[in-house]
């Protein structure tokens, strides 16, 4: 031994003994608020919880109110705040005092691996190794409490009989968004967040537990667990190390540090990056983010010495050729399963819309919008995504081609381009069946247009008479053939040579009478065949169905907001299931006015600027509840007015039908009605 070990000579060996018996249920409770001489060892614990995930602990104590030190003026007031003057089950201080405390724990540290109790008994020192350090702090959540419950009874007083009309200024218009795919660091982000983590600490349940003093014997049965179970050393290998590990724990080596490569968004790629990838996944990629793209830039974004064959193959999986340049395919965007980031519309119908845009792009080098969006039937902002893919606007010109037109191309690669059209062809018969609609619809029109044959009056009235004379003999014999089959007699009036006959041009007056904006009003309407017109004419069950289902929903819609509803479903109908011919907007009238519904004649003021079908307002007027009544009276108050007050309805149906109640009202305003600056519209109607 050196020589500085003689002064400082071993006076006692003590051993050291590993004791595991609680080691993972032993906590060490400290008080930082309360002096250490001032325990509470012999205070009265009501209660205790824990959530041992956590490592959060709740102590209920009790409280000395007979304590000189106890002000129980104060006690009082704290519990008639916190409680309120009902005596209720769930009351905080069910004796209207304050009487008992709560103390909260949080942890002191996270990592108590460094941490132990020990116990000192006949030369051994016993050691357990901590599960937790908590410092123990009282809780103030009944003043929460006692603040929720002063706001209550506040609002209770100032909201008493106050002013419906007040209340309902307050009401405002909200804008539906669905919610965009989660991408995976915004799920990172969210997990990280402190809202997320709070409720995922609230989910935990609380398991409560018994309290045992320091004197019971409960509490000295389980101290006995702090020594050793086994004093043999072979047992407690954690203690018997070998100098090098012994010093190797004490100092551990520096671990080498890891270089961490800094992490890009999700939808950035790089160029090195990418040329890593298969050659198909390249294009792919490229395609996805620039959306339409010439062959030959593409082939200068791969790498240098790309096989042109092998592009040309990969890029016809991915792509279609408009105008000599290559356009992503609808369904590489909108993957099966997936929905509009706008309008939540799902990818097979934003498939089919885009399809046609890009089509129309095959047929001519602009498009106007509108024609795009009455067409397709999808909500504009994923309309417009569309366009933005592959166009730009233009004054005047609508939206324009993005790219020259690539002749280049379509020279040198001819076998590629007539077979890209005879795909376009099997994509446009598609579109035709599921749009209804041809392609001379929207034929350039610039394009070169046969020469008009101009016919003279004389030839026209001639050609009428050659051919009425060609089927003379045809519809005489088919009329003796009728009649020879026919059991009844029918008597034969003379037929007139003359085929100067002038024709009966006046037009019936009629024909416009009675009508109301554009439409028949009830006085021309069938009530015995319940329709107008001819029952070729008549709506189909399934369009009847529609018109039902959407009135029950919202019970008065104006004939423009019924006319976007219903594109919509057209537009969620799977591709080539259409069960609905091409229908007018009289079909779409008939069809309303069929299925108990009525056209309410809202007058609207001189200067309005609603269009013609925002001021064709429709109500349901039969349902066969008893409801019926009030929803009448309502709509005869807009036929007077298109706005009212909340009281004009009030006093309208107590007039008719007795005491109205408030409930009865607010229905009929919440299924009819929009409130706007303290007066009430009909749905649509309010003023822009």
């Amino acid at each position: 031994m050196a020589s500085g070990d003689d002064d400082d000579p071993i006076i006692e060996e003590i051993d050291v003994y590993l004791a595991k018996s609680l080691a993972d249920k032993l906590y060490l409770f400290q008080y930082p608020v309360r002096p250490s001489n001032m325990t509470y060892d012999d205070v009265n614990h009501l209660s205790a919880r824990i959530k041992p995930k956590q490592q959060k602990v709740e102590l209920e104590m009790a409280m000395d109110t007979n304590s000189p030190n106890y002000c129980r003026s104060k006690g009082e007031q704290i519990a008639l705040n916190v409680d309120g003057t009902t005596y209720e089950e769930t009351n905080t201080y069910s004796a209207k005092i304050m009487d008992k405390q709560t103390f909260t724990s949080i942890q002191a540290t996270t990592n108590t691996s460094r941490y132990a109790a020990a116990v000192f008994r006949k030369g051994e020192l016993h050691v357990t190794p901590l599960s937790g350090i908590l410092q123990m702090r009282p809780s103030f959540t009944y003043l929460d409490k006692a603040d929720t419950k002063t706001r209550e009874r506040e609002a209770a007083n100032e909201g008493g009989d106050s002013s419906q009309d007040e209340a309902e200024e307050d009401v405002k218009a909200i804008t539906v968004r669905f919610a965009r795919p989660e991408s995976e660091q915004a799920r990172q982000r969210r997990i990280q967040s402190y809202d997320f983590l709070q409720r995922k600490q609230a989910e935990e349940p609380w398991a409560h537990l018994h309290y045992h003093g320091v004197k019971d014997g409960h509490s000295e049965h389980e101290r006995q667990y702090l020594f050793c179970q086994s004093v043999d050393a072979s047992e407690n290998s954690e203690l018997v190390k070998t100098p090098k590990e012994y010093l190797a724990m004490l100092m551990p080596p520096i671990a080498e540090e890891k270089l961490v490569k800094p992490v890009g968004p999700s939808n950035v790629l790089s160029m090195a990056q990418l040329r890593t990838l298969p050659l198909g996944e390249q294009v792919k990629t490229l395609m996805k983010n620039v959306k339409v793209m010439p062959f030959a830039n593409l082939m200068g974004l791969l790498a240098s010495g790309t096989d042109s064959t092998a592009a040309l193959r990969c890029i016809q999986q991915v792509a279609l050729l408009v105008q000599g340049n290559w356009v992503v395919k609808s369904d590489v965007l909108y993957p099966k399963n997936t929905c509009s980031p706008h309008s939540g519309v799902p990818a097979e119908v934003l498939c089919r819309g885009r399809d046609f845009v890009m089509w129309r792009f095959t047929l001519e080098r602009s498009v106007l919008r509108k024609e795009i969006a009455s067409i397709i039937k999808l909500p504009p902002e994923d309309v417009k995504e569309f366009l933005e893919h592959v166009a730009v606007p233009r004054v005047n010109r609508g939206w324009e081609f993005l790219l020259t037109t690539d002749v280049e191309f379509v020279k040198k690669h001819t076998d590629i381009a007539h077979r890209q059209h005879m795909l376009w062809l099997g994509i446009q018969s598609k579109l035709e069946k599921v749009f209804n609609f041809s392609k001379e619809d929207f034929m350039p029109k610039n394009s070169p247009q046969p020469d008009p044959v101009h016919v003279t009056g004389e030839q026209r009235l001639k050609n009428a008479q050659d051919r009425a004379q060609g089927n003379k003999s045809s519809m005489q014999k088919d009329l003796d053939t009728r009649r020879s089959e026919s059991s009844i007699q029918v008597k034969q009036e003379p037929v007139s040579d003359r085929e100067d006959e002038p024709m009966d041009t006046s037009s019936s007056s009629s024909a416009i009478n009675g009508a109301v904006n554009g439409y028949p009003s009830a006085s021309a309407f069938d009530h015995t065949n319940g329709i107008t017109g001819s029952p070729a004419n008549a709506p189909s069950v399934e369009l009847k169905d529609f018109v039902k289902k959407t009135f029950k929903k919202h019970f008065v819609l104006t004939l423009n907001e019924f006319k976007r509803l219903f594109g919509l479903h057209i537009a969620s109908m799977p591709s080539g299931h259409s069960i609905y011919p091409s229908i007018s907007d009289h079909m779409l009238q008939d069809a309303i006015l069929l299925c108990q519904c009525k056209q309410i004649m809202v007058p609207f003021p001189a200067q309005t600027t609603a269009a013609t079908d925002e001021q064709k307002v429709f109500g349901l007027w039969e349902t066969g509840e008893e409801f019926d009544k009030q929803r009448r009276l309502l709509y005869e108050l807009f036929n007077k007015n298109y706005r009212i007050r909340r009281s004009m309805i009030q006093a309208k149906l107590t007039q008719e039908l007795g005491e109205a109640c408030k409930a009865d009202v607010d229905r009929m305003l919440n299924e009819c009605c929009i409130s706007h600056a303290g007066m009430w519209y009909l749905k649509g109607t309010v003023p822009s």
